[in-house]
C-alpha cells in the first residue's frame, strides 16, 4: 500500500503551571519555565514562530500583537492556518527576531523559546530583553531542562495547557484559555475512541539527509503519536527536537512515517523528504518505507501549538485505518 496524506487541518477549540496573583495591582505572577515572572498587562506583543503565533490567535489576542516573525520555511502553515486571517491582519514583521527588531516596533513582551527565536548564539536572550525593559515569556515545549540544551521539563499536551492557562492570567482571558483547554481535553479524549489494541511504531521525520531530526519524548510529535495509538520510536530521548543516526531508525523498524511538512534542508516538501525516504538504500527494508506508510502534517501542527489536538485525531484516524481496515 503506498500512501502519503497531506492534510490541512482545521481545529475545533483547546493543565498547568501553579498561577498565583501577583500582589501588585494590575500584575500576575506566573511560573514559567521553573521560575516565577510577574507581568503588568502587555499590549505590544511580538510572536516567533507560528505554533506560538497560533496561541495568541486562538486565545482572541490578535490586537495586543505589535507583530509576528516567521521563517521562510513556514509560509505553508500560513495558507493552512486556520487563524490565516489573522496572519494578514498582524504585521509580518520579517524572518529573523532581534532586538533592534522588537525595539523598533516598540515591544512590550516577547513570546518565543529556546531555538524558537532566543538563542545565545544571536545574543537574543530573554536577560538581553530584560537589559531593556522589555518583559520575556518561554514556551513551555522549549523549557531547558537542565541538561546542557536539551529541552522539554513535561509531557507535551500538558505543556499546552500550561502556556494557554499562563497566557490566559496575563492577558486577563483565563475564561477563553479555560473554553479552549476543555475542547481540546475532548477532542483528545473523542481520538481515543479511535485507537486499536496494537500499536504500530512511528518515526517522526522533520528533516536531515545525513542525520535525521526528530521528535524525542518532550516535543509535541510524542504526545500526537502516543494519543493516535502510536508509539515513538525516539520517545525513550529525554529531550524534544533533536537529531539522531539512520542507523537507530532502522534498529528501530518504524511502522509508519510521520513527515513534517516543513522547508528546511536539501530536501524541502513532503514529496522531496518521501522520495528520499524511499530510495535510501538502508531504510529500503523499514517496515514503513517497504509498505509505503507515509503520512503529512503541517509544521504548525507538530510544534506546540493549538492545531496539536486536532492532529491527534487526524492520525488517529490514519492510524486506524491503515492497521485496522
Amino acid at each position: 500500500m503506498k500512501k502519503l496524506v497531506a492534510l490541512v487541518l482545521v481545529l475545533t477549540t483547546g493543565c498547568g503551571a501553579t498561577i498565583a496573583p501577583a500582589a501588585t495591582t494590575g500584575a500576575v505572577t506566573v511560573t514559567n519555565c521553573g521560575r516565577e515572572v510577574t507581568y503588568a498587562t502587555p499590549s505590544r506583543v511580538v510572536t516567533n514562530d507560528t505554533g506560538i503565533a497560533e496561541l495568541m490567535f486562538a486565545l482572541g489576542l490578535g490586537d495586543r500583537m505589535a507583530g509576528y516573525v516567521i521563517g521562510g520555511g513556514q509560509a505553508r502553515d500560513v495558507a493552512s492556518s486556520p487563524w490565516k486571517a489573522d496572519f494578514e491582519r498582524v504585521p509580518n514583521l520579517g524572518e529573523q527576531i532581534t532586538k533592534e527588531l522588537v525595539q523598533g516596533v516598540g515591544a512590550d513582551f516577547v513570546f518565543a523559546g529556546w531555538n524558537y527565536g532566543f538563542s545565545e548564539a544571536t545574543g537574543f536572550t530573554p536577560d538581553a530583553l530584560a537589559d531593556l525593559g522589555i518583559a520575556t515569556y518561554q514556551l513551555t515545549e522549549a523549557c531547558r531542562n537542565g541538561v546542557g540544551k536539551q529541552r522539554g521539563i513535561m509531557p507535551p499536551l500538558d505543556a499546552l495547557y500550561t502556556d494557554l492557562r499562563n497566557l490566559g492570567r496575563v492577558f486577563g482571558v483565563e475564561a477563553k484559555a479555560e473554553e479552549l483547554i476543555a475542547g481540546y481535553r475532548k477532542q483528545v479524549d473523542d481520538a481515543a475512541k479511535l485507537v486499536k489494541q496494537n500499536r504500530p511504531k512511528v518515526f517522526l521525520y522533520d528533516s536531515g539527509l545525513d542525520q535525521p531530526f526528530t521528535s524525542g519524548r518532550n516535543a509535541a510529535p510524542h504526545d500526537i503519536i502516543g494519543k493516535a495509538g502510536g508509539d515513538n520510536v525516539f520517545g525513550d530521548l529525554d529531550d524534544s527536537w533533536t537529531t539522531v543516526g539512520w542507523e537507530a531508525v532502522v534498529d528501530r523498524a518504524p511502522d509508519v512515517v510521520l513527515i513534517n511538512d516543513y522547508a528546511d534542508g536539501e530536501a524541502t516538501t513532503p514529496d522531496e523528504k518521501r522520495a528520499f525516504l524511499q530510495s535510501y538504500p538502508p531504510l529500503a527494508d523499514v517496515p514503513a518505507i517497504k509498505h509505503g506508510r507515509f503520512f503529512v502534517l503541517p509544521y504548525a501542527a507538530l510544534v506546540e501549538g493549538p492545531r496539536n489536538p486536532a492532529a491527534i485525531e487526524a492520525f488517529a484516524r490514519f492510524l486506524a485505518d491503515s492497521f485496522h481496515p
